[in-house]
């Protein structure tokens, strides 16, 4: 098995004489992407204190290497994600501990017809964070009028996506607000310290992946509220 990054500030200690505590419950977020998804996660986990989540709670992210960094197709992403439960290295726990996949719907509206079966699949011992069309949404869901000014005036075009050259439609729009190659520039990961407005957001739009054919849908925002409702009992 090549090694797997896990990256997380879990207890991070001032002095080498402070007591070293263990989490009560660890979420792994696993990612199709290896870049934009990455640098949110991690701003996401930087910052997890100053989002009120319990400090028994932690969140790391599985960042994959060598032969499975390109993993991206959803049913091999849940593939790596069961063989990482039996990863000694990160101590998965598997009574209360919790695997959070998260991908792209956008291939299931042309390409892939399994939708259904992948969901069912993922959900017997996972957690699913999808968005349709692509993650891209879920950012630009963090400006506080970005459904009325950019996801609303333009539905059809987003659940397209359609490529202009190398660039999808959504990931234009994006763009257009940030001004911030998201492929490229890790920067784009600051947009996690919005992610109240996100959350906010995400309700306006269908949250509901069990049913997401030809809609507009993102469930992160409404994984990252669970995991802040934790109480970690």
């Amino acid at each position: 098995m090549p090694p797997v990054r896990s990256y997380t500030n879990w207890n991070s200690r001032k002095t080498d004489s402070e007591e070293q505590i263990e989490p009560y419950r660890k979420y792994f977020f696993i990612c199709e992407g290896a870049n934009t998804e990455t640098w949110y996660f991690r701003k996401l986990i930087d910052i997890r204190r100053s989002l009120n989540i319990h400090p028994l709670i932690d969140i790391r992210l599985l960042e994959k290497t060598e032969e499975d960094k390109d993993i991206s197709f959803p049913r091999k992403l849940i593939d790596f994600a069961e063989s990482q439960k039996e990863n000694s290295e990160i101590m998965f726990d598997k009574e209360r501990d919790k695997m959070i996949i998260v991908f792209d719907a956008d291939i299931f509206e042309e390409k892939v017809l399994d939708y259904d079966e992948v969901i069912a699949l993922g959900e017997r011992d996972n957690i699913l964070a999808v968005s349709n069309p692509a993650f891209e949404l879920f950012l630009l869901l963090h400006f506080e009028d970005a459904y009325t000014k950019d996801i609303k005036p333009n539905m059809e075009q987003i659940i397209k996506n359609k490529k202009d050259g190398n660039q999808t439609f959504i990931y234009k729009l994006l763009l257009a607000r940030t001004g911030i190659n998201s492929k490229r520039n890790s920067a784009i990961g600051e947009l996690a310290k919005n992610v109240d407005v996100a959350i906010v957001q995400e309700k306006k739009i269908n949250e509901d992946i069990h049913n997401c054919k030809g809609k507009i849908t993102c469930n992160i925002g409404k994984i990252i509220e669970s995991i802040r409702n934790d109480a970690g009992k």
